[in-house]
């Protein structure tokens, strides 16, 4: 046998350990890739199989969701600014996933931080703008952190299911949402449309310099990078994993589970107050109705879509902020209806729940024949 022909064999010998190395080392993030990759592909395609019945050309529906998300920097700018709320949405599902629960109430929380961070405003009147900004965010966070840490507390107490309450508390949020912009803190001159008063023009954050996206960008990607610091390099972070895991296992070694159940509540329900301050200062300038928008709701999708990973609902939230966008170009270019985007939405959340019976029982990503 030559020498060359040894060393092929040699190499067919040692390549395919070497592939079952790097498959066992990253099979599951692999997976965590693939699947939901392919979710969002087979979604898209049964809307548009919708989009045809409706008499609509498939192929001009993605190319006016792509034009529309990400074609022109007016589109790019449109998208990252709706990808902003939803990052700090996501994070309030995501987080407290970590220990085993299901908060899909940020909807809420984004309300009542609205209306905590617009009450902080209102009162420091006269005070430097930077003083009033920093109430806002206080407030926002204190305001978001203890609405879901009423779910956490119910789980943790009174054995009440934190999926249930934590929806159940996004109509009482919003009906006194309601009750105050339509009753205590309605400004007069707000006839047609109920609103609080302006915060003023002075106490608006503003974009970041050269761009339209206002500074909520940077808040929501600084809250994604410090909960995935959080989560995975911390001891803190550790232990709500371990207790995600093992309730039981968590609290026979001495966790404080409780504790953890509350904090990890709170920090939740603080992103997505945070987002209502933004939505307040950086957009609406005001509270009222148009603060509803769904946000919270779409952070659900984004959530379980990025796997509850903090980094990934960065990428995850900028699409989903696309398809969002993309929703008036969808209406004039092809005469569907601007909701049409949330059909989208409920289709891609369907794929994605559906998906969830995958993970593990693919064999290539694993090295299994």
């Amino acid at each position: 046998m030559t020498t060359e022909a040894a060393e092929s064999v040699g190499a067919a010998g040692v390549a395919p350990a070497a592939d079952a190395g790097f498959v066992q080392r990253y099979g599951a993030s692999i997976e965590y890739i693939l699947i939901p990759a392919a979710a969002l592909i087979g979604a898209l395609a049964v809307f548009g199989g919708f989009i045809a019945l409706y008499g609509k050309n498939p192929l001009d529906l993605y190319f006016y969701m792509y034009y529309g998300a990400f074609g022109t920097a007016f589109s790019w700018q449109n998208t990252l600014t709706r990808a902003a709320p939803l990052i700090l949405t996501a994070l309030c599902t995501a987080l407290p996933a970590q220990l085993g629960m299901v908060i899909i109430g940020g909807e809420g929380a984004l309300l009542i931080g609205a209306l905590s961070a617009t009450s902080a405003a209102l009162a420091l009147q006269g005070a430097a703008p930077i003083v009033v900004q920093i109430a806002m965010v206080i407030a926002g966070m204190i305001g978001g952190g203890l609405w879901i840490t009423l779910s956490g507390g119910l789980r943790q107490y009174r054995g009440v299911n934190e999926t249930i309450s934590s929806l159940l508390l996004v109509y009482i949020a919003l009906a006194i949402l309601n009750h105050l912009v339509e009753g205590p803190m309605r400004d007069p001159a707000s006839l047609n449309k109920p609103s609080t008063r302006e915060i003023g023009a002075a106490n608006m954050i503003g974009s970041i310099p050269g761009t339209d996206v206002h500074w909520g960008l940077v808040f929501g990607l600084v809250a994604a990078v410090a909960a995935y610091i959080l989560i995975y390099h911390t001891t803190f972070g550790f232990a709500a994993r371990v207790a995600g895991g093992n309730i039981r296992a968590a609290k026979i070694v001495g966790l404080s589970v409780g504790k953890l159940i509350l904090t990890v509540c709170f920090l939740a329900g603080s992103c997505a107050g945070l987002a209502g301050m933004i939505e307040v200062a950086a957009v609406q300038g005001r509270t009222n109705a148009n603060l509803a928008a769904g946000y919270g709701f779409t952070g659900i999708l984004v959530a379980f879509l990025a796997r509850q990973n903090p980094l990934a609902i960065i990428p995850v939230a900028i699409l989903l902020g696309g398809i969002s966008a993309s929703g008036g170009l969808l209406q004039r270019r092809l005469g569907l209806p601007d909701a049409s985007v949330l059909v989208l939405q409920g289709i891609i959340f369907v794929f994605v729940l559906a998906s969830d019976a995958l993970y593990g029982r693919i064999g290539f990503p694993r090295g299994k024949s």
